[in-house]
């Protein structure tokens, strides 16, 4: 076999899937996993919805791309959609998580120089953030494994402690432009960022005439039980960065922000060739018709509840395994005391996927469309993993 022709960027696990059906990959053999991965929360109703491969072929049949020199009606209809379910009044679209978070950095300077100071600029940010991995956007993560050997880190971010709100205050200076968070952290270990400490943060923004920027793309639309995962706090931030489950698999995100937030962004100052085209607008349109649907947000809240439940109940079973279970809704994550990826292997032996992160964390991120039976399944299956993963512990003493 001749060598690859990809660049060798991944360490990728030997397993490849011919067809996927709801919370399940199936392999060519016909080989049965069960998906709490579902792409790193990205396939948030599963593979092949029926409702999701109904829009998409029907707009493949009609339209693919015109690029944003027309109007777009599908734009239109999702973005008044996704700011009358949010706090939002205007949304740019674009093709990834990483862009929104560069839409929502120029969001926040261009607001600031609107205003006649652009000498604010810069964006403070938390130890253990992860952003995406264009040059500003692993500046913002501040992760020297990200940013190492890709020349001068982009100035204008300064990170502080996890959660510190002294530190954040301290960091203030007459050059911030906000204030960039992640809800819950996601790679960096499911960490959540108490909704005091958010609401301490808002005014922290009101207090000093900074944004507060959001980076929801893993935990928005739905996955922590509300539409937002800010919501718990009852804040309301100034932009926000989406992506993954907004395009349930179809690469796609947004920026959504104030009207106020946005005014600095006028014609020709920021653009996207391919996002917002046509494909990608009736697949969003067809996730929003599932997850707003009433109810459907109590139901993850309710199965996200469910699984927590029985994964506290696995780690008092296997401590010698599971060390702290973290999370809400559907972006749950346990802390593991055996190396996580040695864990993600056991589980992968019982034919379960996951999804590492950092901190040593297994993160569990099943499409929120997940049956109850399935998460029983996944339980009987990490008590199986976590048993093996003891009993070889045990003989190696």
């Amino acid at each position: 076999m001749s060598e690859s022709a990809l660049y060798n960027t991944y360490a990728r696990i030997p397993l490849s899937f011919e067809r996927g059906d709801g919370s399940w990959l199936i392999q060519e053999d016909g080989t049965r996993y069960l998906d709490f991965a579902a792409g790193i929360a990205v396939n948030s109703l599963g593979h092949a919805h029926p409702h999701m491969v109904a829009a998409l072929v029907g707009q493949a049949g009609r339209l693919w791309h015109i690029s944003n020199l027309y109007e777009i009606p599908g734009q239109d209809r999702l973005g008044r959609r996704l700011c009358d379910a949010s706090f939002a009044d205007k949304a740019f679209f674009t093709n990834s998580g990483a862009e929104a978070l560069e839409c929502a950095i120029k969001t926040a300077r261009r607001y600031h120089y609107a205003k006649g100071d652009e000498n604010r600029f810069r964006i403070i940010t938390f130890e253990g953030a992860f952003h995406g991995r264009t040059l500003a956007t692993i500046a913002a993560g501040g992760q020297k494994k990200y940013f190492e050997g890709f020349g001068p880190k982009v100035e204008g971010f300064d990170q502080v402690a996890f959660g510190d709100l002294k530190a954040t205050e301290a960091a203030i200076t007459p050059e911030t432009a906000a204030i960039l968070v992640e809800p819950v952290q996601g790679e960096g270990g499911i960490r959540v960022m108490p909704n005091e400490t958010l609401r301490a943060l808002r005014e922290l923004c009101d207090k000093h005439g900074i944004l507060l920027l959001l980076d929801e793309v893993q935990s928005g639309i739905g996955r922590t039980g509300r539409f937002f995962a800010h919501e718990w706090s009852g804040i309301t931030p100034d932009v926000v960065a989406v992506a993954k489950g907004i395009g349930g698999g179809f690469p796609m995100g947004v920026c959504l922000a104030t009207e106020e937030a946005a005014s600095g962004m006028i014609p020709g100052v920021h653009g996207t060739t391919f996002g917002g085209n046509p494909l990608a607008m009736a697949v969003g349109n067809a996730v929003l018709d599932i997850v707003l649907e009433d109810g459907f947000m109590d139901k993850v809240a309710r199965k996200g509840l469910l699984l927590k439940q029985k994964l506290a109940a696995l780690a008092d079973t296997y401590p010698q395994v599971v060390e702290e279970v973290r999370g809400n809704g559907l972006m749950l994550g346990f802390k593991c005391k055996p190396v996580n990826l040695q864990v993600m292997g056991a589980l992968r032996d019982e034919k379960l996927l996951a999804v590492p992160a950092g901190d040593n964390v297994v993160r569990l991120l099943p499409p929120l469309t997940v049956s109850e039976e399935e998460i029983d399944e996944a339980i009987a299956r990490m008590d199986n993993a976590f048993k093996t993963i003891s009993e070889n512990s045990s003989q190696g003493d």
